[in-house]
């Protein structure tokens, strides 16, 4: 079995500030770092810092950053054959103030040479033989639906940045990853309660989903059963920046190794609470030892009803 993951790599330039900039405001920052990125190579570099046999897909630019981010990911654990570089074409990047407190940023991303990622590049035995293929929409949608289609194996869509998405990309998803804000995106309505959120998620194509909700923990709604509510685990964040795709790469290694969905959300909101406790898209990625250790002082989830 293997986590395969086809997206996007960027890298990012992350700004601390005292609080982030209102519309139109500038604000100052007090430190500036060059980290590697993309929300499919955060991923992927969780899943490689967590297990064996995690693959990259996609397409970084022929130039410096590229290189570095490639570096990055083989640190990682990560298979980079697959990654293509692409001239003419810079590697993708982003702009992503932090808070010095608290850790909430704002991300704005150019996507260079991750617009050029092609349905051929993930027509190719690694994808089709995943045994989960993980999957995000800073690359064109066309290839998402190609990857999500050719793969044999458990498919997980995190579908971010939110957008509209095809009917014929919901059809192949296994779990369905959104927060809570692309939740109501897709759903076309918000809820205010956990057990509005579960009903949301039940109108939605995908088998399973599963609703990050930030420091309120997890929602997940499998195909069959009730929806559960997994609470967080107690930490002192010092940068969010990657919590999401650092849960995602988490959740697709438990899967991976054949664990139920209900078993894998905790190991990954584990990682993703872990993650945040150093600074930039990856500077806290746990290995597996630190997320087992860490387990059993997750709360209990519990069963959502409609009181909520």
């Amino acid at each position: 079995m293997s986590v395969v993951v086809a997206g996007s790599l960027n890298e990012d330039l992350v700004v601390t500030v005292g609080r982030l900039p209102g519309r139109g405001e500038t604000v100052i920052g007090s430190a500036v770092e060059l980290l590697p990125g993309g929300k499919g190579a955060n991923q992927a570099a969780a899943a490689g810092r967590l297990g064996d046999g995690v693959a990259m897909v996609g397409r970084v630019g022929d130039d410096d950053a590229g290189a570095r981010q490639l570096a990055a990911l083989r640190e990682a654990g990560v298979d980079t054959a697959l990654v293509q570089a692409t001239p003419g074409v810079p590697t993708g990047s982003a702009t992503i103030p932090v808070e010095a407190e608290g850790g909430e940023n704002l991300i704005v991303v150019v996507p260079g040479a991750n617009g050029e990622v092609t349905p051929a590049d993930v027509d190719v035995p690694a994808v089709r033989g995943a045994g989960v293929l993980l999957l995000q929409l800073e690359t064109p949608v066309p290839t998402v639906v190609a990857a999500a289609r050719a793969c044999t194996g458990t498919v997980v869509l995190n579908p971010a940045p939110a957008q509209p998405l095809p009917a014929e990309l919901l059809a192949e998803v296994d779990v369905l990853v959104p927060n809570e804000h692309e939740l109501a995106d897709l759903a076309g309505a918000g809820a205010d309660d956990l057990a509005g959120l579960a009903g949301l998620a039940r109108g939605l194509a995908a088998r399973s989903v599963v609703v990050t909700l930030g420091g309120n923990g997890v929602l997940v709604v499998p195909a069959e059963g009730p929806a559960l509510h997994q609470p967080p685990l107690p930490v002192s964040p010092v940068d969010t920046t990657g919590a999401g795709d650092c849960f995602c790469g988490a959740l697709c290694t438990a899967l991976d190794r054949g664990s139920a969905l209900a078993e894998a959300v905790r190991y990954a909101a584990v990682a993703a609470a872990l993650s945040t406790t150093g600074p930039g898209a990856r500077g806290g990625l746990p290995d597996d030892a630190a997320v087992r250790a860490a387990l059993a002082d997750l709360p209990r989830a519990r069963s959502v009803d409609q009181g909520g």
